[in-house]
């Protein structure tokens, strides 16, 4: 995942928590952490899907910082395409039935207005928050716990609810490790508990 100035992330040396925060603030540490010794793997998640964060941290910790402002100075420099870029329109093609181009046409504001409303209104539901936030801790645990006691039981007690279940299944888990999938999986039953 490339990164964006606005994230939040969290980065581990192997098991040991090295930061959480701002990208600026995760980078910093995570580079000064990597030049005092880290032993790794070195990994940086976000903290909204845990997917990883890509961070170049050759050269000094300016260079790094530096890189991430360029990287996000080359969108805004990119060539101009169709849609209205400044404001982050992208256009790109779909592929939809010949009724649904009808029906599209038929809204007001015209397709492409409708189908921005359709997306954010997709965003906002509660259900789809829940679901990606299990997805997050899902991928977290893989990475970071696939090879740890009870992780496969840990997964299944999360996906069923069992929430005492799963406290004492990770419980053995290294205290970053564990610390971080309890506050993945608190934030995401607490979006399923909003939809009931």
């Amino acid at each position: 995942m490339h990164p964006s100035q606005s994230q939040s992330c969290t980065a581990f040396d192997g098991h040991r928590l090295i930061a959480s925060g701002s990208l600026r603030e995760v980078a910093s540490a995570t580079k000064r952490a990597i030049d005092a010794g880290a032993k790794g793997p070195v990994l940086v998640f976000d903290d909204q899907t845990s997917l990883p964060v890509e961070i170049d941290f050759r050269g000094s910790q300016d260079d790094v910082l530096s890189r991430l402002g360029l990287a996000q100075a080359a969108t805004e420099t990119a060539p101009r395409g169709p849609g209205r870029p400044r404001l982050g329109v992208v256009a790109r093609e779909i592929t939809l039935l010949p009724r649904h181009w009808e029906w599209l046409a038929e809204q007001p504001g015209g397709a492409s207005a409708t189908l921005r409303r359709l997306v954010e209104d997709a965003r906002r539901s509660e259900q789809d928050r829940a679901r990606r936030a299990g997805e997050a801790l899902d991928r977290f645990m893989q990475a970071m716990a696939g090879d740890l006691p009870h992780y496969e039981e840990a997964s299944r007690a999360y996906w069923r609810g069992e929430r005492d279940r799963f406290d004492q299944l990770v419980e053995t888990w290294p205290a970053d490790v564990r610390d971080h999938a309890r506050r993945l999986a608190a934030a995401a039953w607490n979006d399923a508990d909003a939809i009931a």
